[in-house]
């Protein structure tokens, strides 16, 4: 074997682990791009969200805080974990099985009023079911110690 061949194959190596390289981190990088993140209201308010991206917000409908204006589409309404409460902007159709006072997970960014933004609203489909961070999120926010604990 020559060197020659041997520093053949070493750049085929090379340039075999540098497209592996390049494919992993393309796909890393989707990835990163469409992934969205959960957070509570108490994690909203205390700004442990980011900034400017979108990510989902879940709990539960506060009971009579639903108005609706003129145009049909938008509508306002409270989320809380019991803990802490988020005002709620969505224009839309919402959900057949929206109700105050049921679980709701809502999509968007927070405005730069503080109200967050819904792209998109998704209700319970039946009485015993709610994704399961919504459901971690308010046994952890229950069980906080009662100094964190602000209405």
């Amino acid at each position: 074997m020559t060197i020659r061949a041997r520093h053949k194959r070493f750049i085929l190596i090379a340039i075999g682990l540098a497209l592996l390289g390049l494919a992993v981190m393309l796909i890393l990088n989707a990835f990163k791009s469409n992934m969205v993140f959960f957070y509570t209201p108490t994690q909203v308010i205390s700004g442990e969200v980011p900034h400017g991206t979108s990510f989902r917000i879940g709990g539960l409908v506060v009971p009579d805080s639903l108005k609706r204006q003129d145009d049909g589409l938008t509508v306002h309404f409270s989320i809380t974990d019991t803990v802490k409460t988020v005002e709620v902007i969505y224009k839309g159709i919402l959900p057949d099985l929206f109700k105050e006072g049921k679980g709701v997970v809502a999509q968007g960014k927070v405005g730069a009023n503080g109200v967050f933004e819904a792209s998109e609203v998704l209700a319970k489909h039946d009485e015993n079911y709610m994704p399961p961070e919504a459901a971690e999120a308010l046994k952890r926010a229950k069980e906080a110690p009662a100094d964190v604990q602000l209405k």
